[in-house]
């Protein structure tokens, strides 16, 4: 295999522009060749001081330069499709930031075009999977020092939203990462979803219900539910409690020194996800770059970008219809097993 990853990243917008940074800066074995953006003056202005990088307006164009063996994925989440065939064609490595594609059926594309290559291709950016909190929580669930997981808890708040972030966006931009880590956390599949909608508060914006209550079960039995707050006003917190047979692991909340001085007491709670998981983005996208190097992928697969999306979109019905719904999936590729 190649001894350096020259990369194209294909969006150069507030995800993309922080891993070209993070490509440039913070990782080795690879390095920033092409930046695409539809604005061409935001691809200029981000290989601003990365020598031989080019800025381009077209991602088939960078998938093709002949500098280029490996693509990373920072458009959102519609345009993702067509970039992951071009991709797949070229049979080089990608990480595509989630969603994998923001439909359950076009994912399903994706992961048969992948099966068809005989071999994986993609990574799938669900950070968490890489926080050092996230990691140490899912060693005692498979080492079973504290006995069988039981139930998890998860708290997914943030400060405000963006306009234009609909009700169907809590699940399908927040949510989200909820469903890959009880995956992640259980080893098995989400089999029903259910969102309950409660009292909401007056700071979110017209059509949105905010907070609600996502209730999940697994394969086997385990409980999960996500109170997912995005307007919570006091900060970024991702946090999650495990109950086993044996005792209780909590994981997340406040972050930093917790301090009581000239009669006051407290601590300092991360603006955004950026800062709460900036550790996890440098890990995920070195383990990517290793693997690469290798002919392997070092995260999640393009089956979990999948098997999310499902979730997604039986977590979209639930929350309109208030019924436990039922996650629908094909069966698991041999490749993914």
């Amino acid at each position: 295999m190649t001894e350096t990853l020259r990369v194209a990243v294909i969006g150069a917008g507030r995800m993309g522009a922080d891993h070209i940074q993070r490509l440039n800066k913070r990782i080795h074995g690879a390095e920033v060749a092409a930046v695409v953006d539809v604005d061409l003056a935001r691809a200029q202005a981000a290989i601003e001081g990365i020598p031989g990088a080019v800025a381009l307006a077209d991602a088939e164009e960078a998938i093709n330069n002949g500098d280029v063996n490996a693509v990373l994925i920072a458009t959102p989440g519609f345009l993702h499709e067509d970039i992951l065939f071009k991709a797949l064609a070229k049979d080089i490595p990608i990480l595509c930031e989630k969603p994998l594609t923001p439909g359950a059926d076009s994912s399903w594309k994706v992961v048969q075009a992948e099966v068809a290559l005989g071999h994986k291709r993609i990574q799938v950016g669900f950070m968490r999977r890489f926080d050092a909190e996230y990691a140490a929580l899912g060693g005692i669930i498979r080492n079973g020092e504290l006995g069988e997981l039981l139930m998890l808890h998860h708290q997914h708040r943030n400060p405000s939203t963006p306009a234009g972030f609909t009700n169907e966006m809590l699940i399908n931009d927040s949510v989200v990462h909820e469903f890959d880590a009880i995956r992640y956390f259980t080893g098995e599949e989400i089999t029903s979803i259910q969102v309950r909608l409660g009292k909401a508060t007056r700071n979110a914006p017209a059509g949105q219900h905010d907070p609600q209550h996502v209730l999940l079960e697994t394969e086997s039995g385990v409980l999960a539910d996500v109170e997912i707050f995005v307007n919570a006003k006091f900060g970024y917190e991702v946090a999650t409690q495990a109950s086993f047979e044996e005792g209780i692991v909590s994981i997340g909340g406040d972050n930093g020194p917790y301090t009581r001085s000239a009669g006051h007491w407290g601590g300092n709670v991360t603006p955004g996800f950026e800062e709460r998981f900036g550790a996890a983005y440098d890990v995920e996208i070195q383990s990517w770059v290793d693997a690469a190097l290798k002919g392997e992928i070092g995260g999640p697969t393009a089956w979990d970008g999948y098997a999310t999306a499902a979730c997604c979109e039986a977590g979209v019905e639930a929350q309109k219809n208030g019924e436990k719904v039922a996650v629908k999936l094909a069966p698991k590729p041999d490749l993914y097993k």
